[in-house]
């Protein structure tokens, strides 16, 4: 990890909060410069038009207009990456276009002429925990301020992209002036998140999604700075991945043309990493795997009994390992995710060769199930793997558990309190408030839903890596799969993100709808197609016509 040595931001905060109160308040306004901390205070002119919103920030009074031939000094050891470079040209592109287009004007002197980026550390290795903190300024360069321009500093390259994000919401487009510029400035930012893991589940199974569209819903995913895709390939309808070992399995595909080569999964791992987004893979064993005998019908228990898989082979084993060990060749995140949900054993015990080995091995459908997910756990351990598994497994045999588990929460509130409470790490993922296929659960639910309810001690509480939203597919695809997770995601994200005393009192609902519905007509404005946040029905078109910031 990179060192924790004191930060530009943490030498100059005491100062930069000392002058920044020097400069004059508008007129006809009661609002002077603020520090904003845990506890905020909203009005019409201090709305912080920021998601997530960052854990310390200040901001003044002044409109500063951005060059947009913003100059770019890069420095520290991890200045040079390219993952940083791509990602400055990135937000460029979404900065400036607008401005892009319009003629230059000669002589003319922009408040903001560089973008300064101090990256502390330059490895690159993407995993959960990574420091993702980062510092911003943004300030005119006068008698008022010794910023001059922007700068980000970060320790990790991951941070920077943080940063970034950050930036790029306060960098606005004035059509009437034909520039973008900067409000409320100066900004003095310090930010990192409250939880490690902030993650959304993409379900491709029930329906297909082409990597364009995997690729949009991940950049989608960074403007909200969540960190995981679990990607859900493989279900009990389809197994489109391929798999060198066994290639006859994704003959469970829906079609020839409905498929994912390893070649696709690595682009995407690929194109996740370089926006700080970690890729987590599922394949969701002993139940919810029909599709896998289409190509393999040794794997069916018997035609008429084609999940859970055959406990009684050894070919079904070996076929999880083949899988996993080619999976492990494109997916580096320490996490997999073996699912071990909704398991119904009853046609084990109607088959008469796994009822017959049951019996030799002296086990119940019960002790099968068990000792299905535990050597499932066994195989990805021995890849060095962490598994996760879905919470059925912790109720049902959580002292059979490896102690590495980390159990997903899903099926309501409750359960990560008893997980951390003896030892194990959790997920939370309460259907009831962060499945985003329930379309009737509205925006204020999913901000609300606390992923440390019921949990009291500070030991147990760090156990909760944080949470994920889930986009199951039967109801969706290519056609409103964004939709359908924005802006809800959103909501979520930010209480994954932003500090717990911030998005909880009870004055935050209004203004965090504000901020929400701005944050939603900036995915429409970067092209993501984000429904309404007030829909009474998620995914919903407009009723009627109207401006975006009022639906």
């Amino acid at each position: 990890m990179p060192s924790k040595r004191p930060t530009l931001f943490f030498l100059l905060f005491p100062f930069l909060l000392s002058i920044s109160r020097s400069f004059p308040t508008p007129v006809n306004s009661s609002r002077t410069l603020s520090l904003h901390k845990s506890k905020l205070h909203f009005d019409d002119q201090s709305l912080t038009l920021l998601w997530p919103l960052p854990a310390q920030y200040t901001f003044g009074n002044q409109t500063l207009t951005v060059d947009p031939n913003l100059s770019l000094v890069l420095s520290g050891n991890g200045g040079a990456s390219g993952i940083v470079k791509e990602a400055v040209q990135r937000y460029k592109d979404l900065i400036f276009k607008h401005s892009s287009k319009v003629p230059s004007t000669s002589g003319v002197v922009y408040d903001i002429q560089k973008l300064s980026i101090i990256v502390q550390s330059d490895n690159e290795e993407l995993q959960l925990g990574v420091d993702e903190s980062y510092s911003l300024l943004v300030g005119k360069n006068d008698e008022h301020s010794i910023i001059g321009e922007a700068t980000i500093e970060a320790n990790s390259v991951y941070g920077a992209l943080r940063g970034l994000e950050t930036l790029s919401q306060l960098c606005v487009f004035d059509y009437g002036a034909k520039t973008v510029l900067v409000s409320k400035a100066p900004w003095f930012i310090q930010d990192k998140p409250r939880f490690e893991y902030r993650g959304l589940s993409l379900d491709t199974s029930r329906h297909y999604y082409p990597i364009d569209v995997i690729k949009q819903v991940i950049e989608s995913m960074s403007y909200a700075k969540l960190n995981v895709l679990h990607w859900h390939i493989i279900d009990e309808e389809s197994f489109p991945l391929e798999v060198p070992r066994y290639p006859k399995l994704w003959k469970g595909a829906y079609s020839k043309w409905e498929r994912y080569t390893v070649e696709d999964a690595q682009e995407i791992v690929s194109y996740a990493k370089m926006r700080g987004i970690n890729v987590m893979a599922e394949v969701d064993v002993p139940g919810h795997a029909e599709s896998w005998g289409k190509g393999y019908p040794d794997l069916w228990p018997s035609p008429s009994c084609t999940e859970p898989l055959d406990i009684s082979k050894n070919f079904t084993f070996d076929v999880i390992s083949g899988i996993l060990a080619g999976m492990r060749e494109i997916f580096p995140f320490k996490f997999f995710h073996l699912g071990g949900d909704e398991v119904n054993t009853d046609c084990w015990k109607s088959t008469p060769h796994v009822k017959q080995w049951l019996q030799d091995h002296n086990m119940t459908v019960k002790d099968g199930y068990q000792y299905f997910v535990l050597k499932a756990q066994e195989i990805a351990l021995s890849l060095n793997w962490t598994p996760v598994n879905w919470e059925e497994t912790f109720n049902t045999f959580p002292s059979k558990l490896n102690p590495q588990t980390v159990v997903h929460n899903w099926l309501g509130p409750g359960v990560c309190p008893k997980a951390v409470a003896k030892g194990f790490r959790c997920i939370f993922s309460n259907q009831g408030v962060w499945y985003l296929d329930h379309l009737d659960v509205p925006w204020n639910e999913t901000y609300y839903a606390e992923p440390l309810e019921g949990i009291k001690d500070a030991s147990e509480q760090r156990l909760v890596l944080g949470g994920e939203v889930c986009m199951w597919s039967e109801t969706a695809d290519t056609s409103d799969v964004q939709q359908t997770i924005w802006p809800r995601a959103a909501a979520a994200a930010e209480r994954l993100w932003s500090d717990r005393e911030a998005t909880s009192a009870p004055d935050t609902k209004s203004s965090a709808l504000n901020r929400l519905e701005y944050f939603r007509c900036l995915l429409n404005r970067r092209g993501v197609a984000a429904a309404p946040v007030r829909n009474q029905y998620a995914r919903r078109p407009p009723i009627g016509a109207g401006s975006c910031y009022d639906q």
